[in-house]
């Protein structure tokens, strides 16, 4: 015990004696005994307390000491319980002051033990918050080799590793002078680069075996420690032996106390009463016999003008505070009255243990080797079944190892937003990887479990950390897509046009009149509408639009191809009817031309009058067909239907093209059944195509295959039938004459 322990010691005791209310009809009185950490010595003093006389007889109870009412101790792990062990077979109480008490939780085990400080258990769980709050996962653990030692290991490792943090090393250091063992598996810990904290429950004898490990391995890496209730005198004590400020960074936790009320009764109580000031023990009591009381009082006089700034500090420390509080807490006492002036924030939990908020100090030692505590954040329960941490990340100052930024402590780098968190098999949890969010997901924290899904109308951005609205697309008028193709309509349809008017303004010409002029008009009149009804397929999806587009298609190139077989027909019974005695000229003329194209025609008029009466195509959106796109379309509605309209046309381009095919040599004058073979040739190599190229697209280009198909095979059919006659018309008029047909047929003869 040093002398600025014993001064809040007696000033608790004055106080108490001079206040009637605290504890009324008792004075107390006190034997301060100083053990120098040896169980030997703490024995012979216990011996020494229970006896009374010169003789040691501590059994004899007639003469026990009368009036003894408590044992105070701020001992480490084994002589707190060998403390214990003996005053048990008395029933004496015994109060530890020590913020690490080493004592087991089992009130049946030790039934007289009592703490005057609060337990460690928040700290932990206030340790792992700010490990948290500082993203320090990959950490250290240094322990005593003993009960305790093993008690925070598993205590502290359970914890920590429900909120993944991971331990990169834990290590035990061994009570006493020896610490080899120790040096030589600690140091490559220390010697890493990625695990810059430690958390540590450490006493006053380890911490010095740390501090020398430290100062004497070379080892210049940085670290931050963390002492789960280190005491202020302890840390004081490092920086004034050993050199670690600029390295490393220390932070503890310690209770809020009232200095600002106790220094004047610190200052009269020490200056101006000399009993106190003789308070200092620096001797050792003689070790030749435990059957003799041999302990003598040691004094040393401090007088006003030798007692620096530090000194006083020492005497208003943090543990002169757990030292004064636990001469005014009696809870072994039959009526519990917790009287404390010494420290704020302390209180009962819910379980009626003693419990406190604490402060998270950062040490700090100043050019004149003075140190303070500076206050970096706070641990707050009080009322709350959380632990509240709240951390000035400002205030710490980090040393020049860390170039005054905050330590990085983590087995691997974070996972950027945009990223998840991809477990390595065999690895620590910490020890992860990153792999980026798939298409349509997002993550926007670092480390990401998982990544989150956009909402249908929108998509993930290039860095997959944020969700945006989808484009939305339909084959429009702006795009050179959609301009494209429109040109192409306008001016195929132009062309028909312009075939239309040649052949109306010679169509009593030959070339003209035959093969059925009326078939010509519907045929060029078909080819118009074909060329124009791709209007119906750009621009945005609208319900009329979407009912027209595939029914109107349907129907006006079945006429297109049913007048085309009317005339391939009507070729093949022309030349049957130029034979002799043969039944078929009755069947030339109008009639079987104009029902030819009715009936064929009008078949799909009435599949496609089905299709809209049962499920009519209507606008839809597809969101999920390709990314980051809305696709503005028309559903087909019944898909049968749709195929069914599209068959159909195709087996009616099918017997045009075998009909013609048949009919190609035969003899007459502008025979057309060449022109319509190779027509339907294109016609029908478009449409094979188109099936499988049109399934296999998405979103406006399949509407532009679809277009696309319709205007080439629309202007296969304009240019492989009228454009050898509208240049025999404009080019070759001389053909284009009734002696020339005679001279055809003749030759064909």
């Amino acid at each position: 015990m040093t002398f600025w322990n014993i001064l809040p010691f007696l000033f608790a005791v004055r106080e108490i004696n001079e206040k009637p209310t605290l504890l009324p009809n008792i004075t107390l009185g006190y034997n301060i005994y100083e053990n120098h950490f040896s169980a030997r010595m703490t024995s012979e003093a216990l011996v020494d307390l229970l006896s009374v006389g010169q003789q040691h007889v501590p059994n004899y109870l007639c003469g026990r000491q009368k009036g003894l009412s408590v044992v105070m101790e701020g001992a480490d792990s084994e002589i707190s319980t060998q403390i214990s062990t003996i005053l048990d077979i008395y029933k004496i109480p015994q109060v530890s002051y020590r913020f690490i008490s080493q004592m087991p939780e089992k009130k049946h085990q030790y039934p007289f033990f009592y703490r005057a400080v609060p337990n460690q258990e928040p700290p932990y769980l206030g340790i792992v918050k700010l490990l948290l709050h500082f993203r320090w996962t990959w950490i250290g653990l240094l322990a005593p080799e003993n009960e305790s030692g093993e008690r925070f290991m598993g205590t502290f490792s359970a914890v920590i590793t429900k909120n993944s943090i991971c331990i990169a090393f834990s290590n035990k250091m061994p009570i006493g002078i020896s610490f080899t063992r120790t040096y030589y598996t600690l140091i490559p810990n220390l010697s890493s680069t990625k695990v810059n904290v430690v958390v540590c429950q450490i006493d006053s004898q380890t911490m010095l075996i740390l501090a020398v490990i430290i100062q004497t391995s070379g080892v210049t890496v940085g670290k931050v420690w963390i002492a789960t209730a280190l005491q202020d005198l302890t840390v004081r004590l490092l920086f004034k032996m050993f050199d670690l400020q600029f390295t490393h960074v220390y932070l503890s936790f310690l209770i809020q106390t009232n200095k600002g009320t106790q220094y004047n009764d610190f200052e009269k109580i020490l200056f101006n009463n000399d009993q106190l000031s003789k308070a200092a023990f620096r001797c050792f009591s003689p070790r030749d016999t435990l059957s003799v009381k041999v302990w003598n009082r040691c004094i040393e006089k401090e007088k006003r003008e030798n007692l620096p700034q530090d000194v006083i500090e020492r005497i208003l420390s943090q543990d002169s505070y757990s030292i004064y509080n636990a001469i005014q807490l009696h809870p072994f006492l039959k009526n519990v009255h917790y009287y404390n002036i010494a420290m704020n924030g302390v209180y009962l939990d819910e379980n009626g243990e003693l419990a406190a908020d604490f402060h998270i100090v950062n040490w700090l030692m100043f050019p004149n080797k003075s140190t303070t505590g500076v206050e970096v954040g706070r641990i707050e329960r009080r009322d709350s079944p959380e632990i509240k941490v709240t951390v000035d990340e400002k205030a710490i100052g980090w040393s020049s190892w860390f170039n005054q930024t905050m330590p990085f402590s983590r087995c691997t780098k974070s996972c950027h937003p945009g990223h998840v968190k991809l477990v390595k098999e065999g690895e620590p949890a910490c020890c992860y990887g990153c792999a980026p969010c798939a298409g349509g997901t997002i993550s926007t924290q670092e480390d990401a479990e998982d990544c989150d899904k956009c909402p249908d109308d929108q998509f993930s951005n290039e860095d997959r950390d944020q969700c945006i609205d989808k484009t939305i697309s339909f084959l429009s008028y702006e795009e050179p897509l959609g301009i494209s193709l429109t040109f192409l309509a306008l001016l195929s349809s132009l062309n028909t046009l312009l075939v239309l008017g040649i052949f109306v303004k010679h169509q009593e010409t030959p070339v003209v009149k035959a093969n059925n002029r009326d078939l010509t008009y519907v045929l060029l009149g078909s080819l118009l509408l074909c060329f124009l009804s791709p209007f119906l397929s750009i621009g945005r999806p609208q319900r009329v639009t979407c009912l027209l587009r595939q029914t109107a298609f349907s129907v006006i190139f079945s006429v297109a191809v049913s007048s085309l077989l009317a005339k391939t027909l009507m070729v093949v019974v022309a030349f049957m009817a130029t034979k002799p005695g043969n039944t078929m000229r009755k069947w030339l003329g109008k009639t079987l031309a104009n029902s030819i194209v009715l009936s064929c025609s009008g078949i799909q008029l009435g599949i496609c009058i089905v299709w809209l009466g049962i499920s009519p195509p209507f606008p839809d959106s597809d969101m999920h067909s390709q990314p980051g796109l809305i696709i503005l379309q028309c559903n087909e509605g019944s898909v049968v239907m749709f195929y069914s309209a599209l068959g159909y046309m195709g087996f009616l381009a099918a017997t045009c093209f075998t009909l013609a095919f048949l009919a190609r040599k035969l003899p007459g004058a502008f025979n057309e059944a060449k022109l319509i073979t190779f027509s339907m040739l294109v016609f029908c190599s478009v449409w094979v195509s188109f099936v499988p190229t049109y399934l296999s697209t998405k979103g406006k280009y399949m509407v532009a295959v679809q277009v696309f198909s319709i205007l080439s095979s629309s202007l296969g059919l304009l240019g492989c039938i009228f454009v050898p006659k509208c240049y025999i018309i404009v080019f070759r008029p001389d053909l284009n004459a009734k002696e020339h047909l005679m001279l055809k047929i003749q030759d064909d003869n």
